[in-house]
């Protein structure tokens, strides 16, 4: 037994070493890259973990949620598709997570912060997608953005209204990581946006514009071909080749962040692209905009969701008592509580509470999702 005990205190002991270790394989990083242990913290203190640090438990955190869980079933621009192989919130923030950490590895910038933003990134997107995200902004007493409610599920709605208790820096990477229509890298965020949060802003685009670009083409509505000539010259005409070329791109324009680029640079380096890739970038996206996500906003799935979201709105709202008390521990309103709990359903959920209340509604076009 002695022995035993002994065998267990050195155990014990070395584990002790295992965060430090890896805080001070942190100290090689770039002297931009942010660092687990000069976080700006939780807004509750915690005793450090023995084997992790605190980006990587916030990493774990976010993926152990039943908002994480619920992403498999939320639409990323297909509304329900009937594929098996369209892209969900779920697998666009895998790769979210994989561009990031592929450029912050490369860069020599915090991977562990960036996987774990990226994680958390979509977690309060609606069922179905923009459009759904759109239909609640008008419902909502205080607007709604999917951002926002990415953090406000981290910091109040999980974990039974005590939220996860994140690190600042990751908070902030969730709800600073959307982009306005246009070139969002002409915004200045080197001073407010730590250099993993702005990896994670455009790790969102280069996953996001090439997953469409393919979910648009196995629907049949968009061939390689169509997109603009400048595009398919400059980054390439297939889902690897147009990747490659971002994500290199991006880490030879953003060089200086490494640490390793010219010592006479002022000021904090950004993450960036070259101009002529950045043009073709940015050509890209507004020729999705127009050929892909406003046309499928104005059809007949689109049309059908905003109803679906309208009416269990509506039914919330007037009866909370339907709402699970969940959704009331901070006092909310009937209206935020109608909020917070219509944004966290799935689609196939929305659907299938929509029929419930109005047979037929979904008009089936949904055909493949199950309703009861």
């Amino acid at each position: 037994m002695a022995g035993s005990n002994t065998a267990g205190q050195t155990g014990n002991s070395n584990l002790l070493n295992v965060r430090q270790r890896l805080e001070m394989l942190e100290e090689r990083l770039s002297p931009y890259a942010s660092r687990s242990h000069r976080s700006q913290g939780r807004e509750r203190p915690e005793e450090p973990s023995l084997l992790r640090t605190e980006f990587q438990r916030d990493r774990d955190r976010i993926i152990h949620t039943n908002a994480f869980r619920r992403l498999k079933h939320k639409t990323q621009v297909f509304i329900a598709p009937s594929g098996d192989h369209y892209v969900t919130r779920l697998t666009h923030t895998l790769e979210v997570a994989q561009i990031g950490r592929t450029i912050a590895r490369a860069l020599n910038l915090n991977e562990d912060l960036v996987e774990a933003m990226s994680h958390g990134h979509d977690l309060g997107h609606t069922p179905f997608g923009h459009v759904g995200e759109a239909t609640m902004d008008q419902l909502s007493d205080s607007g709604f953005a999917h951002s926002v409610q990415s953090l406000r599920i981290v910091e109040r709605l999980e974990k039974d209204g005590e939220g996860l208790n994140l690190t600042w820096e990751v908070r902030q990477g969730i709800v600073c990581h959307s982009k306005p229509r246009g070139d969002f890298l002409e915004q200045d965020l080197a001073e407010s946006l730590t250099l993993e949060g702005q990896i994670l802003r455009v790790a969102d685009s280069v996953a996001y514009l090439n997953h469409d670009i393919a979910d648009a083409v196995r629907a049949g509505i968009l061939r390689v071909e169509d997109l603009p000539k400048e595009v398919n010259e400059t980054l390439g005409t297939t889902h690897s080749q147009r990747i490659d070329t971002l994500v290199t791109d991006i880490v030879g324009a953003s060089w200086d962040a490494s640490g390793e680029g010219d010592p006479a640079t002022e000021g904090t380096p950004g993450i960036t692209m070259s101009p002529p890739v950045r043009h073709a970038a940015n050509l890209l996206r507004e020729f999705m905009f127009q050929e892909v996500y406003l046309p499928l906003g104005k059809s007949e799935e689109s049309e059908v969701a905003r109803e679906i979201i309208r009416v269990l709105f509506q039914h919330f709202v007037e009866r909370p008592e339907q709402i699970p008390q969940a959704y009331f521990r901070h006092e909310e309103s009937e209206n935020q509580a109608a909020v917070d709990y219509l944004s966290g359903m799935t689609d196939h959920y929305a659907i299938r509470q929509a029929e419930a209340l109005q047979p037929g509604i979904s008009r089936g076009v949904f055909s493949r999702v199950p309703l009861v």
